[in-house]
């Protein structure tokens, strides 16, 4: 068992923040057998309301606990073994966390929101807010929100004193959660066929139709795996990856197609379609100023 994460784990948890162990890639466990693709209802607490009663860490964010019992628990015990971090449910904690991901988005917020509690990360900061809020991916360049129905890693208790959340941060997430509720049967908004990538509608791309075809098609697996979370926000990295590989062609590249296939990836997985087409639209826009 991994030993210094699971008293890590107890250590944020006796504070009084739920707590989740994560796997290799910094993310939560994938569903028990049972649990898989949802077919035991969900948790309580998530948005569509479940009759999980599972023991296991399963259901990301909203497995998050501070009881010891269930985090020593034998049914914790494997995930714990394998977890390589911890991460917390910040508004089950009265949080928000604006994930500020490179040195453009902290200068952003150092000019526009309140200083507060601040936890440096690999790329950037995170800066912890009192008072939770809808989560969204993609909010601006580098920048997402973590509070309602998501997780954060945790990095440590940071520096600085802990201010309310301000209007400047409420009013980024648009009024959308970044984990949609399912419908019977369905997806919170079901996108209609359509046509897919290929030569006919790419006719000024410089690239062949296989390099393109095969790049596409491993993005979209990378969007249709996030079953349980992030699914907007790899539709985001994904299509700023693909938009920065065209801005050398002549045109048309077709990317309209592609940005249509990449949206109902993320929508198959239940992210709500007018939301990923935001996703998808800022991540066009921020990988063509890249390049």
């Amino acid at each position: 068992m991994s030993t210094d994460v699971l008293n890590t784990a107890l250590t944020v948890a006796a504070a009084g923040v739920p707590v989740l162990p994560l796997s290799e890639g910094k993310v939560p466990f994938g569903n028990c057998r049972t649990c898989k693709r949802n077919a035991c209802g969900g948790r309580p607490h998530m948005k569509d309301p479940g009759r999980c009663r599972c023991a296991a860490p399963c259901h990301g964010w909203a497995a998050a606990t501070v009881d010891p019992a269930v985090l020593t628990s034998p049914d914790w015990a494997a995930a714990w073994h394998r977890a390589v971090a911890v991460a917390y449910h910040p508004a089950g904690a009265d949080l928000t966390v604006v994930d500020l991901d490179n040195t453009d988005a902290v200068t952003w917020a150092r000019d526009t929101l309140p200083r507060t509690r601040t936890v440096a990360t690999t790329r950037g900061e995170h800066w912890i807010y009192r008072g939770t809020m809808q989560s969204a991916n993609a909010v601006r360049p580098g920048v997402d929100i973590k509070s309602r129905m998501a997780y954060a890693r945790w990095l440590g208790p940071g520096a600085g004193i802990l201010v309310a959340l301000p209007p400047a941060a409420l009013a980024l997430s648009g009024g959308e959660e970044t984990t949609p509720a399912r419908r019977p049967g369905g997806v919170v908004s079901s996108t209609t066929a359509r046509s897919t990538w290929d030569r006919t509608v790419a006719t000024g791309c410089r690239h062949t139709e296989r390099y393109v075809r095969t790049g596409l098609d491993r993005g979209l697996a990378l969007v249709r795996a996030r079953t349980e979370s992030g699914a907007a926000s790899q539709a985001f990295g994904v299509a700023r990856f693909l938009a920065g590989l065209h801005t050398l062609c002549p045109g048309p590249c077709g990317l309209d197609t592609i940005g249509t296939e990449i949206i109902d990836a993320a929508v198959s997985v239940g992210v709500p379609e007018t939301y990923a087409q935001r996703a998808v639209a800022r991540g066009f826009a921020t990988g063509e100023r890249a390049a």
